[in-house]
């Protein structure tokens, strides 16, 4: 046994390294690949984050017209108040909108702007985030309404932003992960051919067909394997340095989840590889 263990250790280095450069490509294509796709599913991981932060924060603004009536606002935050999908209210008097109105307003804007011509409003929380098109339908229209806000389309479309990104993220993904077994593939089909009167020599005299197989299978394990490490490594980088790390704050059981599929799915690449070129051009 311990014979066997020093060939297939010492066949596998020797094929590696003598088929050094494919070796290298083969493993940076298996860690380009497996970047895309760790940061693809930490893309996701991150939308699913953010759109729950920002759907606890929607918030539905009744605009009241500038004009609004007494009777008229008492009859908007009654209604509001007796609304089981609204959460909660807070009123903004014309005075208070106008104050916020000049932290938003360039200076030549507010200033010919007076309390009277800015809008009162209410802004409310609903208790579910789709609940928000239920408040804006219903108060459209009332008496003294100016007009009804939420976010909900901009939420929409970060959410369907974030989707393209992770379809175009996992399609170069797949592409390069193809690539990268095509490239194992024939790195052990070089292997193979480089070695075929050994592989004849080594039958004739008794070796079983897995003592033959077992360096070739094991070379490109170690491919996989070695291209995995080098995306666990980036996608860590990316976790730690991407732009969006400060808002949005992966947990470290999520950062390895996302390393525990990259690693699975480096070392099944270069063990499919490594099988099909075995399959095809090893003829043990």
């Amino acid at each position: 046994m311990r014979v066997y263990l020093r060939y297939a250790i010492r066949e596998t280095l020797s094929n590696l390294w003598r088929n050094r450069l494919m070796t290298i490509a083969a493993v940076l294509t298996v860690a380009v690949s497996l970047s895309l796709v760790g940061a693809a599913l930490l893309l996701k991981q991150s939308a699913a984050q953010a759109s729950a932060q920002w759907q606890q924060g929607t918030r539905v603004t009744v605009w009241m017209e500038p004009t609004a009536t007494s009777s008229e606002l008492v009859n908007v935050r009654s209604q509001l108040e007796s609304l089981p999908i609204v959460k909660d209210c807070a009123f903004f008097s014309q005075a208070q909108d106008y104050q916020e109105a000049k932290k938003i307003l360039p200076t030549v804007e507010w200033t010919v702007l007076k309390v009277s011509d800015v809008p009162s409003s209410f802004r409310c929380v609903p208790t579910v985030p789709s609940n928000a098109f239920v408040v804006e339908s219903t108060f459209a229209n009332q008496p003294g309404v100016y007009k009804v806000t939420a976010p909900e389309q901009q939420i929409r479309e970060m959410n369907r932003a974030i989707r393209i990104l992770q379809i175009v993220f996992l399609v170069l993904a797949a592409v390069l992960l193809l690539s990268a077994t095509v490239l194992i593939l024939n790195t052990i089909r070089m292997a193979i051919f480089a070695r075929r009167r050994e592989v004849s020599v080594m039958k004739l005299v008794g070796a079983t067909n897995w003592f033959i197989r077992i360096p070739y299978m094991t070379e490109g394990f170690i491919q996989g394997l070695l291209g995995s490490a080098v995306a666990i490594g980036a996608v860590t980088a990316l976790h730690t340095w991407y732009p969006l790390h400060n808002e949005f704050v992966l947990t470290t059981s999520a950062l390895m989840g996302t390393n525990a599929v990259v690693l699975v799915v480096g070392v099944l690449i270069g063990s499919v590889g490594s099988g099909l070129a075995i399959r095809r051009f090893l003829d043990v």
